[in-house]
Protein backbone atom coordinates (compact mmCIF):
# COMPACT_ATOMS: atom_id res chain seq x y z
CA UNK A 1 0.00 0.00 0.00
CA UNK A 2 1.64 3.27 -1.26
CA UNK A 3 0.56 6.67 0.36
CA UNK A 4 0.68 10.18 -0.64
CA UNK A 5 0.70 13.31 2.31
CA UNK A 6 -0.83 16.45 0.91
CA UNK A 7 -0.33 19.20 2.66
CA UNK A 8 -1.61 22.63 2.03
CA UNK A 9 0.93 25.77 3.41
CA UNK A 10 0.54 28.72 3.75
CA UNK A 11 2.98 31.15 5.54
CA UNK A 12 4.37 28.55 8.03
CA UNK A 13 7.33 27.48 7.05
CA UNK A 14 8.36 26.48 10.90
CA UNK A 15 5.31 24.53 10.78
CA UNK A 16 6.56 22.15 7.65
CA UNK A 17 10.02 21.57 8.90
CA UNK A 18 8.20 20.13 12.17
CA UNK A 19 5.93 17.96 10.26
CA UNK A 20 8.45 16.89 7.99
CA UNK A 21 10.78 15.65 10.84
CA UNK A 22 7.98 13.55 12.29
CA UNK A 23 7.47 12.01 9.33
CA UNK A 24 11.06 11.16 8.68
CA UNK A 25 10.42 8.83 12.05
CA UNK A 26 7.95 6.71 10.31
CA UNK A 27 8.22 3.28 10.72
CA UNK A 28 6.64 2.46 7.53
CA UNK A 29 8.01 4.31 4.62
CA UNK A 30 6.11 3.28 1.47
CA UNK A 31 5.09 6.95 0.91
CA UNK A 32 5.71 10.30 -0.96
CA UNK A 33 4.72 14.19 0.27
CA UNK A 34 3.29 16.45 -1.52
CA UNK A 35 3.71 20.08 -0.18
CA UNK A 36 1.35 22.70 -1.96
CA UNK A 37 2.53 26.40 -1.17
CA UNK A 38 -0.55 27.93 -1.43
CA UNK A 39 0.50 31.82 -2.33
CA UNK A 40 2.42 31.92 0.55
CA UNK A 41 5.06 35.50 0.96
CA UNK A 42 7.28 33.39 3.50
CA UNK A 43 7.61 29.78 1.66
CA UNK A 44 9.50 26.96 2.69
CA UNK A 45 11.12 25.66 -0.67
CA UNK A 46 14.56 25.83 0.58
CA UNK A 47 12.81 24.08 4.37
CA UNK A 48 11.25 21.28 1.78
CA UNK A 49 14.46 20.92 -0.20
CA UNK A 50 16.61 20.13 3.19
CA UNK A 51 14.59 17.07 3.09
CA UNK A 52 14.64 15.79 0.03
CA UNK A 53 17.50 13.32 1.13
CA UNK A 54 15.20 11.95 3.79
CA UNK A 55 12.45 11.62 2.09
CA UNK A 56 10.37 11.26 -1.14
CA UNK A 57 8.81 14.96 -1.13
CA UNK A 58 7.58 17.30 -3.66
CA UNK A 59 7.40 20.87 -3.44
CA UNK A 60 4.87 23.18 -5.69
CA UNK A 61 4.58 26.79 -6.14
CA UNK A 62 0.91 28.01 -6.86
CA UNK A 63 -1.44 31.22 -6.75
CA UNK A 64 -3.19 31.12 -3.32
CA UNK A 65 -6.99 29.86 -3.60
CA UNK A 66 -7.82 28.23 -0.09
CA UNK A 67 -6.79 24.96 1.31
CA UNK A 68 -9.38 23.17 -0.55
CA UNK A 69 -8.25 24.11 -3.81
CA UNK A 70 -4.42 23.39 -2.88
CA UNK A 71 -5.47 20.10 -1.70
CA UNK A 72 -6.94 19.14 -5.14
CA UNK A 73 -4.05 20.53 -6.96
CA UNK A 74 -2.38 18.08 -4.63
CA UNK A 75 -5.01 15.10 -5.72
CA UNK A 76 -4.07 15.84 -9.22
CA UNK A 77 0.05 14.57 -8.76
CA UNK A 78 -0.52 12.27 -6.39
CA UNK A 79 0.44 8.59 -7.03
CA UNK A 80 -0.61 6.98 -4.23
CA UNK A 81 -2.98 4.48 -3.60
CA UNK A 82 -4.31 6.55 -0.50
CA UNK A 83 -4.54 9.97 -0.23
CA UNK A 84 -3.23 11.86 3.26
CA UNK A 85 -4.64 14.76 4.11
CA UNK A 86 -2.81 16.91 7.02
CA UNK A 87 -2.63 20.24 7.81
CA UNK A 88 0.82 21.65 8.80
CA UNK A 89 0.34 22.40 12.42
CA UNK A 90 0.70 18.82 13.39
CA UNK A 91 3.10 16.35 14.30
CA UNK A 92 2.95 12.60 13.56
CA UNK A 93 3.50 9.92 15.72
CA UNK A 94 5.99 7.25 14.02
CA UNK A 95 3.85 4.26 14.07
CA UNK A 96 0.85 6.36 12.50
CA UNK A 97 0.96 4.87 8.70
CA UNK A 98 2.16 1.16 9.86
CA UNK A 99 -1.36 1.63 12.33
CA UNK A 100 -3.34 3.00 9.33
CA UNK A 101 -2.23 0.27 6.95
CA UNK A 102 -2.68 -2.39 8.94
CA UNK A 103 -6.49 -1.40 9.77
CA UNK A 104 -7.22 -0.33 6.01
CA UNK A 105 -6.06 -4.47 5.03
CA UNK A 106 -8.24 -5.66 7.64
CA UNK A 107 -11.49 -2.99 7.33
CA UNK A 108 -11.51 -1.70 4.06
CA UNK A 109 -12.04 1.40 4.17
CA UNK A 110 -12.46 4.00 1.20
CA UNK A 111 -12.17 6.58 3.30
CA UNK A 112 -11.04 7.38 6.96
CA UNK A 113 -9.98 10.12 9.75
CA UNK A 114 -8.28 10.35 12.80
CA UNK A 115 -7.88 11.72 16.23
CA UNK A 116 -6.15 14.51 17.67
CA UNK A 117 -4.55 14.94 20.67
CA UNK A 118 -1.86 17.43 22.49
CA UNK A 119 1.98 16.37 22.62
CA UNK A 120 4.14 16.76 25.21
CA UNK A 121 5.89 19.44 23.92
CA UNK A 122 3.01 21.65 23.26
CA UNK A 123 2.63 24.95 25.62
CA UNK A 124 0.28 25.48 28.36
CA UNK A 125 -2.17 27.33 25.89
CA UNK A 126 -2.15 25.44 23.34
CA UNK A 127 -2.98 22.14 25.48
CA UNK A 128 -5.64 24.22 26.54
CA UNK A 129 -6.66 24.43 23.39
CA UNK A 130 -6.26 20.85 22.78
CA UNK A 131 -8.84 20.19 25.75
CA UNK A 132 -11.39 22.31 24.72
CA UNK A 133 -10.89 21.12 21.08
CA UNK A 134 -11.46 17.28 22.35
CA UNK A 135 -13.19 17.39 25.93
CA UNK A 136 -16.56 15.64 26.69
CA UNK A 137 -17.59 18.88 27.87
CA UNK A 138 -17.66 20.96 24.62
CA UNK A 139 -18.65 20.28 21.05
CA UNK A 140 -15.45 19.80 20.35
CA UNK A 141 -16.12 16.23 22.09
CA UNK A 142 -18.26 15.09 19.58
CA UNK A 143 -15.50 14.58 17.11
CA UNK A 144 -13.10 11.98 16.39
CA UNK A 145 -14.14 9.50 19.11
CA UNK A 146 -16.02 6.08 19.00
CA UNK A 147 -19.24 7.88 19.77
CA UNK A 148 -19.69 10.44 17.59
CA UNK A 149 -23.36 11.60 16.98
CA UNK A 150 -24.55 10.81 13.20
CA UNK A 151 -22.01 10.13 10.13
CA UNK A 152 -18.50 10.21 10.70
CA UNK A 153 -17.36 13.16 8.97
CA UNK A 154 -13.48 13.01 8.70
CA UNK A 155 -11.68 17.09 9.57
CA UNK A 156 -8.78 17.71 6.96
CA UNK A 157 -6.18 18.05 9.34
CA UNK A 158 -5.85 13.95 9.81
CA UNK A 159 -7.85 12.29 6.81
CA UNK A 160 -7.68 9.70 4.09
CA UNK A 161 -9.33 8.80 0.92
CA UNK A 162 -8.78 6.17 -1.44
CA UNK A 163 -8.20 6.93 -4.93
CA UNK A 164 -10.63 4.98 -6.42
CA UNK A 165 -12.68 8.03 -4.37
CA UNK A 166 -11.39 10.74 -6.09
CA UNK A 167 -11.28 9.18 -9.18
CA UNK A 168 -15.31 9.05 -8.39
CA UNK A 169 -16.19 11.65 -6.37
CA UNK A 170 -13.46 14.38 -7.70
CA UNK A 171 -12.20 16.83 -4.98
CA UNK A 172 -13.35 19.76 -3.22
CA UNK A 173 -15.45 22.03 -4.09
CA UNK A 174 -15.49 24.13 -1.07
CA UNK A 175 -11.93 25.89 -0.74
CA UNK A 176 -13.11 27.12 2.95
CA UNK A 177 -15.75 27.55 5.61
CA UNK A 178 -16.08 23.65 6.18
CA UNK A 179 -14.99 22.10 3.16
CA UNK A 180 -14.20 18.98 4.95
CA UNK A 181 -17.55 18.20 6.28
CA UNK A 182 -18.60 18.72 2.69
CA UNK A 183 -16.80 16.35 1.28
CA UNK A 184 -16.69 13.85 3.55
CA UNK A 185 -20.91 13.85 2.77
CA UNK A 186 -20.45 13.51 -0.75
CA UNK A 187 -18.22 10.46 -0.15
CA UNK A 188 -21.23 9.07 1.67
CA UNK A 189 -23.74 9.84 -0.80
CA UNK A 190 -21.55 7.82 -3.26
CA UNK A 191 -21.57 4.78 -0.95
CA UNK A 192 -17.94 4.72 0.27
CA UNK A 193 -17.67 3.40 3.33
CA UNK A 194 -15.97 5.54 6.01
CA UNK A 195 -14.72 4.80 9.21
CA UNK A 196 -12.31 6.22 12.67
CA UNK A 197 -9.37 4.79 12.97
CA UNK A 198 -9.25 5.50 16.69
CA UNK A 199 -5.50 4.36 17.23
CA UNK A 200 -4.62 6.52 14.29
CA UNK A 201 -4.01 10.12 16.01
CA UNK A 202 -2.25 13.09 15.37
CA UNK A 203 -0.68 15.94 17.92
CA UNK A 204 -2.70 18.85 16.59
CA UNK A 205 -0.86 22.22 17.46
CA UNK A 206 -4.03 24.52 16.32
CA UNK A 207 -3.30 27.81 17.87
CA UNK A 208 -0.76 29.22 19.92
CA UNK A 209 -2.78 32.04 21.39
CA UNK A 210 -5.98 32.68 22.78
CA UNK A 211 -7.06 35.42 20.11
CA UNK A 212 -5.83 32.86 17.04
CA UNK A 213 -7.93 30.55 18.37
CA UNK A 214 -10.98 33.07 18.88
CA UNK A 215 -10.47 33.55 15.18
CA UNK A 216 -9.95 30.13 13.99
CA UNK A 217 -13.38 29.07 15.90
CA UNK A 218 -15.33 31.95 15.12
CA UNK A 219 -14.52 31.00 11.48
CA UNK A 220 -16.10 27.24 12.19
CA UNK A 221 -19.45 28.25 14.00
CA UNK A 222 -19.59 30.26 10.24
CA UNK A 223 -18.94 27.11 8.61
CA UNK A 224 -21.66 25.13 10.04
CA UNK A 225 -23.78 27.38 8.14
CA UNK A 226 -22.15 27.28 4.95
CA UNK A 227 -22.76 23.13 5.35
CA UNK A 228 -25.87 23.75 6.23
CA UNK A 229 -26.84 25.81 2.90
CA UNK A 230 -25.40 22.74 1.23
CA UNK A 231 -26.92 19.98 2.78
CA UNK A 232 -29.81 21.43 5.44
CA UNK A 233 -30.24 17.95 6.89
CA UNK A 234 -26.38 17.95 8.27
CA UNK A 235 -27.77 20.93 10.73
CA UNK A 236 -28.42 18.88 13.84
CA UNK A 237 -29.45 19.60 17.24
CA UNK A 238 -25.84 20.12 19.31
CA UNK A 239 -24.92 22.18 16.38
CA UNK A 240 -27.01 24.95 17.99
CA UNK A 241 -25.82 24.37 21.67
CA UNK A 242 -22.96 26.98 21.60
CA UNK A 243 -24.87 29.72 19.87
CA UNK A 244 -27.61 28.49 22.79
CA UNK A 245 -24.49 28.57 25.76
CA UNK A 246 -23.63 31.73 24.40
CA UNK A 247 -27.22 33.16 24.05
CA UNK A 248 -28.03 32.07 27.66
CA UNK A 249 -24.59 33.33 28.95
CA UNK A 250 -24.72 36.45 27.51
CA UNK A 251 -28.58 37.16 29.30
CA UNK A 252 -26.86 36.03 32.45
CA UNK A 253 -24.27 38.74 32.65
CA UNK A 254 -26.92 41.44 31.46
CA UNK A 255 -29.33 39.84 33.75
CA UNK A 256 -26.47 40.27 36.80
CA UNK A 257 -24.91 43.52 36.05
CA UNK A 258 -27.75 45.94 34.95
CA UNK A 259 -31.10 44.29 35.65
CA UNK A 260 -32.54 42.12 38.14
CA UNK A 261 -29.75 39.58 39.69
CA UNK A 262 -31.38 35.98 38.41
CA UNK A 263 -31.54 32.96 41.14
CA UNK A 264 -28.56 32.08 42.74
CA UNK A 265 -29.29 28.42 41.01
CA UNK A 266 -28.99 29.84 37.55
CA UNK A 267 -25.61 31.58 38.69
CA UNK A 268 -24.78 27.99 40.30
CA UNK A 269 -25.09 25.86 37.35
CA UNK A 270 -22.77 28.17 35.27
CA UNK A 271 -20.38 27.91 37.74
CA UNK A 272 -20.83 24.38 37.93
CA UNK A 273 -20.36 23.67 34.80
CA UNK A 274 -17.06 25.71 34.49
CA UNK A 275 -15.61 23.91 38.23
CA UNK A 276 -16.48 20.51 36.13
CA UNK A 277 -14.31 21.49 33.43
CA UNK A 278 -11.48 22.58 35.52
CA UNK A 279 -11.62 19.38 37.51
CA UNK A 280 -11.79 17.44 34.21
CA UNK A 281 -9.24 19.26 32.52
CA UNK A 282 -6.81 18.93 36.03
CA UNK A 283 -7.37 15.05 35.89
CA UNK A 284 -6.54 14.71 32.20
CA UNK A 285 -3.74 17.26 32.18
CA UNK A 286 -2.42 16.65 35.94
CA UNK A 287 -1.40 20.45 35.87
CA UNK A 288 -3.79 23.21 37.74
CA UNK A 289 -2.56 26.17 35.18
CA UNK A 290 -3.36 23.90 32.07
CA UNK A 291 -6.98 23.10 33.92
CA UNK A 292 -7.54 27.37 34.95
CA UNK A 293 -6.41 27.84 30.66
CA UNK A 294 -8.73 25.14 30.10
CA UNK A 295 -11.52 26.73 31.34
CA UNK A 296 -11.09 29.82 29.37
CA UNK A 297 -10.23 27.95 26.00
CA UNK A 298 -13.67 26.19 26.79
CA UNK A 299 -15.24 29.31 27.04
CA UNK A 300 -13.44 30.93 23.81
CA UNK A 301 -14.47 27.52 22.19
CA UNK A 302 -18.29 28.05 22.64
CA UNK A 303 -18.53 31.48 22.71
CA UNK A 304 -16.48 32.20 19.87
CA UNK A 305 -18.34 29.30 17.77
CA UNK A 306 -22.02 30.21 18.98
CA UNK A 307 -21.29 33.50 17.70
CA UNK A 308 -19.37 33.14 14.26
CA UNK A 309 -23.08 30.38 14.02
CA UNK A 310 -25.33 33.38 14.99
CA UNK A 311 -23.55 35.77 12.62
CA UNK A 312 -24.45 33.43 9.67
CA UNK A 313 -27.75 32.09 10.81
CA UNK A 314 -29.28 35.77 10.86
CA UNK A 315 -27.13 37.19 7.80
CA UNK A 316 -28.02 33.86 5.77
CA UNK A 317 -30.41 32.11 6.64
CA UNK A 318 -32.99 34.61 8.12
CA UNK A 319 -31.94 37.35 6.01
CA UNK A 320 -31.43 35.09 3.06
CA UNK A 321 -28.35 37.05 2.27
CA UNK A 322 -26.05 35.83 -0.40
CA UNK A 323 -22.53 37.31 0.76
Amino acid sequence: MFFSIIIPLYNRPQEIKELLSTLCKQTYMQFEVLVIEDGSVNDAKDIVASFENKLDVKYFYKENSGQGFSRNFGFERAKGDYFIIFDSDILVPSDYLEIVKDYLYEHKLDAFGGPDAAHESFTPVQKAISYAMTSPFTTGGIRGNKKHIGQFHPRSFNMGLSREVYEKVGGFILTRLGEDIEYSIRIHENGFKIGLIPAAKVYHKRRTSFKQFYKQLHFFGRARINIYKHFPSELKAVHFFPAIFTLGLGFTILCNVFFRPLPYVCNFFVLLYFLLIFFHAWQINKSIKIAFLSVIASFIQLTAYGLGFIQDFVKRVLLKSKD
